[in-house]
C-alpha cells in the first residue's frame, strides 16, 4: 500500500474559473521524499491542503496511509505532521511552550517523544526560553519542525520549508529529512529551489496544476532529448538577443554565469556557424562549451513545450 496516493485530483477557485490543479495522479511509497518542484502559483500548497485535509477537492480521490481525504479526515491529523511555507507559530509564545503546546493538541508531551525530535531539539535547547517570533529564520524552521515531530506523525508534509532561508540553514534541513526517512518517515516536501530536487528520492515537475514529468532526479535529466551547450561573452544582455535571433536555435536562456542554448538541428559546424554568426554581431571572447543539463534545465525545456502545446491547442 501507498503512503500517498492521489487518482484524478482537480481542484478550482473563483466559482471554476481558476483551475489550481489539473487532473492529477501519483503515489508515494512509504519511507520516500517526494518533492514537488515548481514556481509560486503551480499548484504545490492545493496539493499539500487537500492531503492534509484543509481543503476539499472538487474531483477524484486521495488516501493517506490508507485514509480517504474526505471520509477518514479525523484519522490523518492524527498521523500527519504539516509544515506550511509561512511561520504559523505562536509568535507570543517561546520555544518550549509552542513545543508543549502541540504536544497537547495530539494528546501526548514532549518527554514522551523527545526521542523523535531530539537531533533537532538540541539546537533550539539554548533558546528554548527565547520567544518563537524572535527567532531566526533557520531556528523557526526548525522549531516549525519539532513541532510537526512532535507526536510521531507517519507521514511528513513540508510545504516549502526552506523558502527566505539561508544557504547553511537549507544544508541543514535537508540533512535532517535524511535522518528522518531513515526512521520510516514519509516526507512530502515541495520547494522552488531546483537544487534542493536531487536531494528527493523521486520528483514531480509541476507548472500550472499539470505534471510535467515524474521520476528519480537522474532518471529525469538522463532524458534530456539534446545536447545542451554553455556559452558566455563579455556582453551578455546582448549575447542572449543575438542567440534568440538566430534561426537555428531551439531554445535559449540565462543560468548562472552562461547562456544554456540547444539547437534545433545536431550538426558538426553548429558551434563554428553560431560563433561567425556572433562574432559578425560584434560579440567577442566567446566561450562555448558542452554542458550537463540539470534538473533546472529540464524544467525549462518541459515549459516551453508545455507552453507551445497550449498555443497550439487555443488555436484549434
Amino acid at each position: 500500500m501507498s503512503a500517498i496516493s492521489l487518482n484524478n485530483i482537480t481542484k478550482t477557485y473563483n466559482k471554476g474559473t481558476v483551475l489550481a490543479i489539473d487532473d492529477i495522479s501519483f503515489d508515494i511509497e512509504k519511507g520516500e521524499i517526494f518533492g514537488l518542484i515548481g514556481p509560486d502559483g503551480a499548484g504545490k500548497t492545493s496539493i499539500f491542503r487537500i492531503l492534509t485535509t484543509l481543503l476539499l477537492p472538487d474531483k477524484g480521490t486521495a488516501t493517506v496511509v490508507g485514509n480517504d481525504v474526505v471520509k477518514d479526515y479525523k484519522k490523518i491529523r492524527g498521523i500527519v505532521g504539516y509544515m506550511p511555507g509561512r511561520f504559523s507559530l505562536y509568535q507570543d509564545l517561546t520555544v518550549e511552550e509552542n513545543l508543549n503546546f502541540f504536544a497537547t493538541v495530539f494528546g501526548t508531551t514532549v518527554k514522551e517523544n523527545y526521542e523523535n525530535i531530539k537531533d533537532i531539539y538540541v539546537q533550539l535547547e539554548p533558546f528554548k526560553d527565547r520567544r518563537a517570533g524572535k527567532l531566526s529564520g533557520g531556528m523557526k524552521q526548525k522549531l516549525a519542525l519539532c513541532c510537526a515531530l512532535v507526536h510521531k506523525p507517519e507521514v511528513l508534509f513540508l510545504d516549502e520549508p526552506t523558502t527566505g532561508v539561508d544557504v547553511v540553514s537549507r544544508k541543514e534541513f535537508w540533512e535532517m529529512l535524511k535522518r528522518l526517512k531513515e526512521q520510516g518517515i514519509t516526507i512530502m516536501v515541495s520547494t522552488s529551489y531546483m537544487d534542493e530536487a536531487t536531494l528527493c528520492d523521486r520528483i514531480a515537475l509541476i507548472i500550472g496544476g499539470k505534471i510535467l514529468s515524474m521520476d528519480t532526479p537522474d532518471k529525469i535529466v538522463q532524458a534530456y532529448p539534446e545536447k545542451l551547450y554553455a556559452i558566455k561573452s563579455p556582453k551578455m544582455h546582448q549575447l542572449i538577443r543575438d542567440i534568440r535571433s538566430n534561426d537555428s536555435i531551439l531554445n535559449c536562456y540565462a543560468s548562472g554565469e552562461f547562456i544554456h542554448l540547444s539547437f534545433k538541428e545536431e550538426g558538426k559546424d553548429n558551434e563554428t556557424s553560431l560563433k561567425k554568426y556572433l562574432e559578425d554581431k560584434g560579440q567577442t571572447d566567446i566561450v562555448f562549451k558542452p554542458t550537463t543539463p540539470t534538473v533546472e534545465d529540464c524544467f525549462i525545456r518541459l515549459l516551453s513545450v508545455n507552453s507551445e502545446q497550449r498555443i497550439v491547442n487555443s488555436e484549434q
